[in-house]
């Protein structure tokens, strides 16, 4: 198989792991390489700190290398021999395995899923339960939000995880396959439950923090772009106001990534996000995303996930349109 062969093939299970996405979400029932990533991932971690006590830094780079050779390596590796096997059946058995686990990397309807959870609870006038569902999606700390706080969370929510829970991974294996995605899925689950810049993991979590900046810095920024584009084909959305707000509020973050998502939903919504969050215990100051144009309200969480998915969308076209072309 030449590599003409093998990019159709790879592209071709991605559309088809997109579409199991839309469709199916994430059940709870069917074991997830996401979650066994991360149970791998504090399995090392607290062996590592037991075994290299005190060179936290050192002990966090091997962490890191360990997940990325492994999540790199067992796909590639797999894909590799199931080809060299040459097995009745093995051609069809490979792309439904290489659809399963491009399937898994996506999670843009387990994201919608969960958001809308917290829309409906607030337009139902439940703000606990509505309280509830946003501590399952954000890392803030939610006891100190009111009805507005809480809509403005998921909203940020979605905007910044459009890139890492969709664009990025749809980028990398689009790119490099299935092992590309893995290796960045291991990379970006690395850096949400060790990533922070807390007395705990300022020096454990450093390599896996730095890695994960360097993977987004171009899918954020596509991000960004593609909602911004997406925003000119829904109606009552803003694209000129959201691209506007793309480049003035896109670097209004600790992290490189982080506000390039953010910054296009608030302009194209006519929001202000962001602002100061409280984390652990401690109030972090933030500047604000966005202009206050008027109050958020919850159907806003519908119109970020709307974007989300038109985002995904286009880049979905443009993969079919050149598979279509070759």
């Amino acid at each position: 198989m030449g590599w003409l062969e093998l990019w159709k093939f790879h592209s071709t299970a991605l559309l088809a792991g997109c579409a199991l996405d839309w469709m199916f979400g994430d059940p709870v029932c069917i074991p997830h390489l996401v979650r066994l990533m991360g149970r791998m991932i504090a399995r090392l971690e607290l062996e590592l700190r037991r075994r290299m006590r005190g060179r936290e830094l050192a002990a966090g780079a091997v962490l890191t290398f360990i997940m990325c050779a492994v999540w790199w390596m067992v796909p590639w590796g797999l894909f590799r021999l199931v080809r060299s096997a040459g097995f009745p059946g093995s051609f069809l058995f490979l792309f439904c395995l290489e659809t399963f686990i491009c399937y898994q990397m996506m999670a843009a309807r387990g994201l919608c899923t969960e958001s809308m959870k917290v829309c409906r609870s607030l337009e139902d006038g439940e703000v606990e339960m509505a309280r509830h569902h946003v501590s399952m999606i954000v890392g803030r700390d939610t006891s100190v939000l009111d009805r507005d706080g809480i809509a403005r969370a998921a909203v940020e929510t979605v905007a910044e995880n459009a890139s890492d829970g969709v664009v990025a991974p749809f980028l990398f294996m689009a790119l490099l396959g299935p092992a590309g995605g893995t290796f960045y899925k291991a990379v970006n689950t690395m850096d949400s439950m060790i990533g922070y810049k807390n007395d705990t993991y300022r020096f454990f979590g450093r390599t896996a923090a730095l890695l994960d900046d360097v993977l987004n810095l171009i899918p954020a920024r596509v991000t960004g772009c593609l909602m911004v584009l997406a925003a000119f084909f829904i109606p009552g959305m803003d694209g000129m106001n959201g691209w506007r707000i793309f480049l003035r509020d896109r670097k209004k973050h600790a992290s490189p990534n982080s506000a390039h998502g953010e910054a296009a939903c608030a302009g194209i919504l006519h929001l202000r996000l962001a602002g100061d969050a409280w984390y652990f215990g401690s109030l972090h100051k933030k500047p604000f995303i966005g202009e206050d144009d008027r109050p958020i309200v919850p159907a806003d969480i519908r119109r970020a996930n709307q974007l989300m998915f038109a985002a995904q969308g286009i880049l979905a076209a443009v993969l079919a349109a050149a598979l279509a072309a070759v």
